[in-house]
């Protein structure tokens, strides 16, 4: 620094933009932590939803986080759309068929081996769900999937009287991401 000890005009905003990111960093930090951490969810596994009864009556519709392994049969499900009132069809649904299970199914698996073993998924308008990886078959993934949602939709009293056990007892989705241990 030249000039008898003078800080020149660079210096000088130099620091003032040292000084005004600090200000925005220390802003961010009290900003971020005023609502306090999420906590950590530890989510149930299809095993642990089943056992013990229906899931709509052991969870109601208590939102919950579940991890197992998707699938989906398209084409290869047999069944119908859901009837002709759309408000519900969504949920009362035969096809496609999503599943969530506590393993990993062969490539070969049957729509009555779904059903049997894996909890039904849901989701109004089906945006809570992996896009489909093949035309027909089951629709399997390679790692296991962490959905968030709940059972016992106010839906399900909409549902056909023959299907209304089947319409509580569905996990309707409304996210899901992939699961890390």
């Amino acid at each position: 620094m030249g000039g008898g000890g003078r800080v020149t005009r660079e210096v000088r905003l130099g620091v003032l933009a040292v000084v005004a990111l600090g200000a925005l960093v220390l802003f961010l930090l009290v900003v971020g932590s005023s609502g306090g951490t999420r906590p950590k969810v530890d989510p149930l596994t299809v095993d642990e939803v089943l056992a013990g009864g229906p899931p709509a009556d052991r969870w109601g519709s208590d939102e919950l986080h579940v991890t197992g392994w998707y699938a989906e049969l398209d084409a290869d499900c047999a069944g119908d759309s859901g009837g002709a009132d759309p408000s519900v069809a969504w949920l009362q649904r035969d096809c496609p068929l999503r599943i969530l299970l506590p393993e990993q199914p062969p490539e070969d698996v049957t729509q009555e081996e779904l059903l049997r073993d894996g909890v039904r998924l849901a989701a109004e308008q089906g945006r809570a769900f992996p896009s489909r990886a093949q035309p027909g078959g089951p629709n399997l993934r390679g790692q296991q999937l962490v959905f968030v949602g709940s059972f016992s939709d106010p839906t399900a009293a909409s549902c056909v009287p023959e299907r209304r056990r089947q319409c509580e007892n569905t996990f309707v989705a409304t996210d899901y991401e992939e699961y890390v241990r």
